[in-house]
């Protein structure tokens, strides 16, 4: 659809004010899922795109992720004791420099298999087991997260972006199958996931308090009720972001179709707010450029990792974790513009 020179500068503002007031407003950053999901409405009323067909997809979407979390949270919970010594004997026989980097390494290579959603649950869940205080804690989560980001692009079973992807490059001339991404970005990603793991690995053991002191740090509440609560705010934070890139999608098709890979890649750092999915299915066509289809769709997955709401495994983790916006940006947000700079160094000069 077209838009008007007013729904167009809304929309940006809605931009602006999404990336923004999460950073500088308390209230905003303590109810994000609320606050994303008046943002996603907002969106949709301006773009003119409410149809019965969003809604039930925004209630339908968010279904199978919340299960996963809630079940999960369930299932961790009963087994929380052993996942627990094997953690600490994980840190005892190989030490935490080493059980840092293979959590990385492991839960990056295989998202692709595991999905993004069940590699981010085993992170939350380790997460808080190891010798960490709350800032290297949010490092390893922020790190972990742009690795599981990153390989679970590689095949259509790892998250709806590398899904989009082939279905829509199925057919000639790339004729898509399973393998397509990997053989197209397979050492791209397996040296950020090494990059992210070397991170990892340098985070440094601090003084333990209490268990009970950490959890409640990290807003770890592992009762009946602190699960069921932390997959409803799953449910509303993934719902709001149907939302909000439904009613972004005008705007997208408006402002970034038809440019040239260089300006698509840093474009599409709006992936940090807006569903990377939706970005690759305005951006991917059939007569796409195996040179630009690289360039966008690394730019989308590091993006992905710069603010909460840019990925699945973000948002699980940080409501498992009780991690806010501001130290999420701090820990992943100058992260990911030295990745963005530093892989499009690399891609150009190599493509």
């Amino acid at each position: 659809m077209d838009l008007s020179v007013l729904q167009t500068l809304l929309l940006g503002a809605l931009i602006v004010v999404v990336l923004v007031l999460p950073l500088t407003v308390h209230k905003v950053e303590e109810n994000l899922e609320l606050f994303l999901f008046a943002c996603g409405a907002f969106a949709v009323t301006v773009s003119h795109m409410w149809s019965g067909h969003l809604v039930l997809t925004a209630l339908k979407d968010p279904i199978k992720i919340t299960l996963a979390v809630l079940i999960a949270g369930l299932l961790f919970r009963q087994f929380n004791t052993h996942l627990q010594k094997l953690t600490q004997k994980a840190v005892k026989t190989i030490g935490l420099r080493w059980t840092l980097f293979l959590i990385v390494l492991i839960l990056g290579i295989t998202s692709s298999i595991i999905t993004a959603i069940i590699a981010a649950l085993i992170l939350a869940e380790i997460a808080v087991m190891l010798p960490l205080e709350k800032a290297g804690r949010i490092k390893l989560v922020t790190f972990c997260c742009y690795a599981i980001g990153m390989g679970a692009v590689l095949t259509a079973v790892g998250e709806p972006l590398g899904t989009v992807v082939i279905s829509k490059l199925s057919g000639p001339p790339h004729n898509a199958g399973f393998f397509y991404l990997i053989q197209h970005l397979g050492w791209f990603v397996l040296g950020g996931i090494l990059f992210m793991a070397g991170l990892a690995s340098s985070i440094r053991e601090k003084q333990q308090r209490a268990p009970g002191a950490k959890a409640a740090e990290m807003g770890n509440d592992s009762t009946v009720k602190g699960i069921a609560i932390r997959a409803g705010k799953v449910y509303l934070f993934v719902m709001a972001l149907t939302f909000l890139g439904d009613g972004l999608k005008p705007l997208a098709l408006k402002t970034i179709t038809h440019l040239s890979a260089s300006w698509l890649y840093w474009i599409n750092m709006l992936s940090a707010v807006l569903d990377n999915a939706t970005l690759a299915a305005i951006e991917v066509t059939p007569v796409i450029d195996d040179r630009t289809l690289t360039f966008l769709l690394m730019s989308l997955v590091v993006s992905g990792g710069m603010l909460i709401p840019g990925n699945i495994p973000n948002i699980i983790c940080a409501s498992k974790l009780g991690i806010k916006s501001k130290e999420w940006v701090k820990a992943a947000f100058g992260m990911g513009i030295v990745l963005l700079i530093a892989y499009f160094v690399i891609l150009t000069a190599l493509l």
